[in-house]
């Protein structure tokens, strides 16, 4: 097998294990075809965008994903984040266009741990009076 770069992403509380390689254009999610994986719209653009920052064509390469945890959104968000380091282990040169779009930087929200005696993170109950 030829050289692959592995790039890790990870969102909320999804993470990617991502492996490019230099093939025909195959991308996999977890054994199944990345447009079958991510139906909703718009998901596989944000996912490709770090190959459109760098200037390559993504049919250049094959793709392999491991995702688990978390939803949707935060598992495509992973994988972009994880094909992106994985290019910029690929080739250091392309750091500069990566970052500049914002690819290679780590999304840090999650969610808000539930507190003792309200209902939510901050949702307090309602107050009464008597």
């Amino acid at each position: 097998m030829a050289q692959y770069f592995e790039g890790i992403g990870r969102r909320k509380e999804s993470t990617a294990r991502v492996r490019v390689v230099s093939g025909s254009g195959k991308f996999v999610v977890n054994e199944k075809e990345a447009a079958a994986f991510f139906t909703r719209f718009g998901d596989m653009q944000d996912i490709l965008r770090p190959f459109g920052a760098v200037g390559e064509a993504a049919a250049k390469y094959d793709v392999t994903v491991l995702v688990n945890g978390g939803g949707v959104a935060g598992q495509a968000e992973a994988v972009r984040l994880g094909v992106a380091r994985a290019l910029q282990g690929m080739n250091v040169d392309w750091t500069s266009a990566l970052r500049k779009k914002g690819l290679l930087t780590r999304d840090a929200r999650v969610k808000e741990r539930k507190k003792p005696g309200l209902k939510k993170a901050r949702k307090a109950p309602t107050y009464t009076k008597r």
